[in-house]
């Protein structure tokens, strides 16, 4: 990336191997600079604090203090926080991400993948790829009580109605296809949501859906009850 300052990164990871495989996979390309690596997650906070790096590569499990205590200690930092981890640890990717994450990784990601979402986090999106999302909160319903659809009043329809698709995980063209509008007509009313509602990023804005009722899996639904947004009963939820 020639004239352009790198996105300074660092990687957080127990395993030796995986943060050494990282940091020589992220320090290949030209407009990253790891600056660092840390073994825990107490050291990748007293790292992130030092250094002020863009974007923390950070695992879940790992000795001293996890990625998830971690995470909630840099909310604020300035440092955007990208979490490594697997299906079998959904559980904690969800409290990662209320914690302040700005998205996440399977482990078993392609290089090509995991520098476009260093990439994404470091320029303050949201990475949440929809295939892992339904898959992730489909789990989280499971051991989560659904609770009554709350509509943020200080919405319009129309911003509600985006809210609920965002948190299907579609990209902003993907939305404008479905409501047959731009995509700047979409970076718009997902921008006054975010203010309204006083989001920090789509991710969160996902959660707060999720938590509040307004999008319901349809595995979890009781029987009898729909999913109700703006266009009616039969509002697309997750498949």
């Amino acid at each position: 990336m020639t004239g352009a300052t790198p996105i300074r990164v660092v990687v957080a990871d127990d395993h030796l191997v995986v943060r050494t495989g990282f940091a020589e996979l992220l320090g290949s390309q030209r407009d990253f600079v790891v600056v660092a690596t840390a073994s825990d997650g107490a050291q990748a906070v007293r790292t992130c604090r030092e250094l002020h790096p863009d974007v923390v590569v950070m695992d879940i499990r790992m000795p001293v203090m996890d990625g998830i205590e971690a995470t909630r200690r840099l909310a604020g930092s300035g440092t955007r926080v990208l979490i490594l981890t697997t299906f079998d640890l959904d559980e904690y990717v969800y409290d990662a991400l209320r914690a302040g994450a700005g998205g996440f990784l399977l482990k078993d990601v392609t290089a090509e993948r995991l520098f476009d979402a260093v990439r994404v986090v470091a320029a303050g999106d949201a990475l949440l790829a929809p295939s892992i999302t339904r898959r992730l909160i489909a789990e989280f319903a499971r051991f989560r009580p659904t609770p009554e659809p709350a509509v943020p009043a200080a919405l319009t329809p129309r911003e509600t109605q985006v809210l609920r698709l965002v948190a299907e995980g579609l990209s902003n063209a993907e939305i404008a296809a479905r409501l047959t509008v731009t995509e700047e007509t979409v970076k718009t009313h997902v921008s006054r949501v975010l203010g309204k509602l006083g989001l920090r990023d789509r991710t969160q804005a996902v959660v707060m859906a999720y938590e509040t009722g307004l999008v319901v899996p349809r595995s979890t639904r009781p029987s009898g009850r729909q999913d109700l947004g703006p266009q009616g009963p039969g509002f697309p939820g997750l498949t």
